[in-house]
């Protein structure tokens, strides 16, 4: 897809410089992320719930002769890491699954996992679901898209709807939301963006406890 491609490399660029870093990739899928940002970093963790997809992340990485990338088979909330042990935390198009408050718990676990001054940048779907003007805007824009192919893009449109508001299987937030929860989370935002009309980045820098500032 074109937008995921763009968010993709939105967020590899907000990632750099990843020179002899430590990176950890949540929901890494097949490794669009992943083996992009290998080739110059000291190692790439890859975690994802799909052992189907960490396999073709593996196969890939061999056949690119990248040997600092490892995998993790984890759901995003069972995910366990030692504190302090990791420089950069990316995530792309995968967090839209966690609810909000699963969210929130998993920020608080990635600044634990950072380094000091380590930074963490987010891609996904970021629109509000009610009570948004720029949301509202923006689901009426992709249900129009969708509904122009047809019987097939009504489907699209009744199961995504289905996901979002009932099964509750997806769960995007606006923008201003991951800011938000960035900064509660201990996290200086530095950085910020809409990429396509759905998707946009937030990018967030630890900030120095108070015992060490």
């Amino acid at each position: 897809m074109p937008g995921l491609e763009k968010v993709t490399a939105a967020v590899c660029d907000k990632a750099a410089p990843v020179a002899d870093l430590d990176v950890v990739d949540l929901g890494s899928g097949s490794g669009q992320v992943a083996l992009k940002l290998a080739p110059g970093a000291r190692s790439v963790l890859a975690v994802d719930f799909s052992s189907d997809m960490l396999r073709i992340l593996q196969d890939r990485a061999a056949d690119q002769g990248l040997s600092n990338v490892n995998t993790q088979l984890s759901t995003l909330q069972a995910l366990r890491l030692p504190d302090a042990s990791v420089d950069v935390i990316v995530s792309n198009y995968a967090l839209h699954h966690l609810r909000h408050p699963e969210k929130v718990e998993l920020l608080g676990r990635c600044a634990k996992w950072l380094r000091p001054g380590g930074r963490i940048v987010v891609g996904d779907m970021m629109f509000g679901l009610t009570g948004d003007a720029q949301g509202r805007q923006i689901i009426a824009g992709k249900v129009r898209s969708i509904a122009r192919r047809g019987p097939a893009g009504w489907w699209r449109i009744a199961k995504n709807a289905w996901k979002m508001l009932v099964a509750r299987q997806e769960c995007p937030e606006p923008m201003s939301s991951w800011e938000s929860m960035l900064t509660g989370a201990g996290f200086e935002v530095f950085d910020s963006g809409r990429v396509v009309a759905e998707a946009a980045f937030v990018a967030g820098r630890l900030r120095p406890s108070p015992a060490s500032a």
